[in-house]
């Protein structure tokens, strides 16, 4: 799990520097088609029964459209408002969000360490945005909205999913997810494809890097991560993104942020963490062992 928040970190480098030639839109298309190449082979190894059924057609298609091509245009996009490290640091407000979600659309308890925890990362992200108070007027409130986006279409993404995952395998879940998606932007992406000769070596890299690292080895490791260590433990890996996306920002992309911000950002990820274990111990509260009829008096 480290190893996939240093692969993510570095997702922001590579698809930065594509991204001076290419829309968010070409990007995720030929980033996808080559990790659906290593995802199908997975799948071919591990799970070749399992189809799509029909009536899981429309969640598939709505899970490609929030998860996939809305969040990473958000994403993508933001990149050219604001640093990528300012980005994660919002992207980590997606668990309170989440509990937000669960508490107003469901109705489900939050202890008060969730209401804490909420409480703490809204707090964490106004210190973020209100550190960036002068520029917001000069362009990059556009960049933090675009954030924001990301936020909630990978929220709507997670609920979309729950409908439908139980009837998967790992592997055919993310085909199917990947299928659809370069299914749906491929029209647009190869209409407005820059030609070839646009493409540098350096550019043909991390496309390559984009599919096969990021998008499939990390799709292997955070499967592993979610039998090995399970759903909480490896969402609290994966929070730490902020860290390495600073971290490789201002190695590799000169970008830096102020101090006010780190701090904000460090208790975004605290926050973020506290809720993702609070939620945790909620969901497992329903698994607990059921009493046998011996143990009845």
């Amino acid at each position: 799990m480290c190893g996939l928040v240093c692969l993510w970190g570095l997702d922001y480098v590579f698809a930065k520097a594509a991204l001076e030639i290419l829309q968010p839109m070409n990007l995720l298309f030929l980033k996808y088609s080559t990790g659906m190449l290593l995802v199908f082979a997975i799948k071919m190894k591990l799970d070749r029964k399992t189809l799509v059924r029909k009536k899981d057609i429309p969640f598939f298609i709505l899970c490609s459209i929030t998860g996939e091509i809305l969040y990473f245009f958000c994403e993508y996009t933001a990149m050219s408002y604001i640093p990528v490290s300012l980005i994660t640091i919002i992207l980590a407000f997606v668990p309170a969000v989440s509990m937000i979600i669960d508490r107003l659309l469901y109705k489900r308890k939050m202890n008060y360490k969730m209401v804490i925890g909420v409480l703490m990362c809204i707090a964490g992200v106004s210190v973020v945005i209100g550190a960036d108070f002068r520029e917001l007027l000069q362009g990059r409130l556009i960049g933090y909205l675009l954030a924001f986006g990301a936020v909630l279409s990978w929220n709507a993404y997670n609920f979309i999913t729950a409908e439908v995952h139980k009837h998967y395998t790992g592997p055919s879940m993310a085909f199917n997810q990947l299928f659809c998606t370069v299914l749906l932007v491929m029209p647009y992406a190869l209409h407005t494809m820059p030609p070839i000769d646009a493409f540098t070596p350096k550019v043909i890299g991390g496309i390559i890097y984009l599919g096969l690292g990021s998008a499939g080895m990390g799709f292997l490791i955070l499967v592993r991560g979610l039998r090995v260590l399970g759903p909480t433990i490896s969402a609290m890996f994966s929070n730490f993104l902020p860290v390495t996306a600073t971290i490789f920002g201002w190695v590799f992309l000169g970008e830096t942020i102020g101090m006010l911000q780190l701090v904000g950002g460090a208790i975004v990820i605290v926050s973020s963490c506290i809720v993702i274990t609070e939620k945790g111990k909620m969901e497992e509260q329903p698994n607990d062992r059921e009493i046998e009829p011996d143990d009845a008096d």
